[in-house]
Order: C-alpha cells, then sequence, then structure tokens
C-alpha cells in the first residue's frame, strides 16, 4: 500500500448547476459551498437546501444531498444548541485529535495535514442522504 495521500484534483470542474429530463422525470443538481472554521464544526444547511426546493419548483419528489470532500460528513439530527455541543464533545472523545493514527505519522503518510481524525469521523458519519 503506497503511503501517498495526494489530493484529488477535478481537471473540469463539475458545474453548479445542471438538469437533465428522462422519461418525464426533471432531474436538478446543484451545489452549494459550506465554509467551516472549526476542526469539528456542525452546519444547519436545512434553510438553503429547502430554499432551493422552493426556488426550483419541486412539489414532489427526492432530494440527495451528499459531501464531495473526505472529511465533511452529511446528517440529520435537531439543531438544539445542547444537542450541538453533545454531539461535537461525542465526536472529540470518540476519535481523538492527538491518537497515533498512521495517516499523520510521516513514517507511513505524506499527508501533513494530521487530519486522520477528520476522515474516521467522516467515515463514521457518512457523506450523504
Amino acid at each position: 500500500m503506497s503511503k501517498s495521500s495526494a489530493p484529488t484534483v477535478r481537471h473540469k470542474p463539475v458545474g453548479d448547476v445542471s438538469a437533465a429530463t428522462p422519461a418525464g422525470f426533471v432531474i436538478h443538481g446543484e451545489s452549494i459551498t459550506v465554509a467551516s472554521t472549526d476542526r469539528i464544526q456542525l452546519v444547519d444547511v436545512t434553510d438553503r437546501i429547502m430554499e432551493l426546493v422552493h426556488r426550483v419548483g419541486i412539489q414532489e419528489g427526492l432530494v440527495s444531498i451528499w459531501s464531495m470532500h473526505t472529511t465533511c460528513a452529511v446528517l440529520i439530527n435537531e439543531s438544539q444548541q445542547a444537542l450541538r455541543a453533545d454531539m461535537t464533545r461525542f465526536l472529540e472523545e470518540l476519535v481523538a485529535q492527538d491518537a497515533a493514527w498512521l495517516h499523520n505519522d510521516p513514517a507511513h503518510s505524506d499527508c501533513s495535514r494530521r487530519n486522520a481524525d477528520s476522515h474516521l469521523r467522516a467515515m463514521l458519519l457518512g457523506q450523504s442522504l
């Protein structure tokens, strides 16, 4: 197994908005950007998703959401301040940032970001809904 962890770079980025109409179904795709400032940060995107649904005119159907980043997760839960603090604490305790992760060790990985904990948390929570 290689110790390389070079990030994937898209040569031709996915467009911000795309649409198709196969067999009478309307498929609309759109990208949103979520910025974070903390190592573990819960960002409620409910209002942004609902605004998109209303703007596009969806009255019935499915919404699929996924992260395109390996250290970002997507989840459904209540957005209550005490619960968000509990979730953050739980994730910090479950996957310790300062544990001896091989991904953070130059002898095993060329990644200098020391973010194994972020990858492991995202793996536990999942990248799509």
